[in-house]
């Protein structure tokens, strides 16, 4: 899931990224990876709550109209957001999610 909160005061709009407990599964962790990152996979971790599911905050610059993304679970399996904005075709293993800002 995402919520947007778009800031008055800077062009940025902070994003949290939460994955249900449902969507999560099984998962001990799951990190954050993509355009806002590098696509690093350690770059952002994902905050496990006590409920079971796992979240994150970005700001993102709303220069840049839309970001790539996916989530890495357990450093081995890819998952898209089942409620991203939108999805590109990305050439290696099927689709990244798309947030748009």
């Amino acid at each position: 899931m995402l919520k947007k909160q778009y800031l008055k005061t800077r062009p940025i709009c902070k994003v949290t990224f939460r994955i249900h407990k449902t969507a999560a599964q099984s998962a001990s962790g799951i990190a954050l990876v993509g355009d806002f990152n590098g696509w690093d996979t350690q770059a952002t971790p994902m905050t496990a709550l006590k409920n079971g599911e796992f979240t994150a905050v970005l700001e993102l610059d709303t220069g840049m109209s839309e970001y790539q993304f996916r989530y890495l679970y357990d450093g081995s399996r890819w998952e898209n957001d089942w409620e991203a904005d939108g999805y590109a075709v990305n050439g290696v293993d099927g689709e990244n999610s798309i947030v748009r800002v």
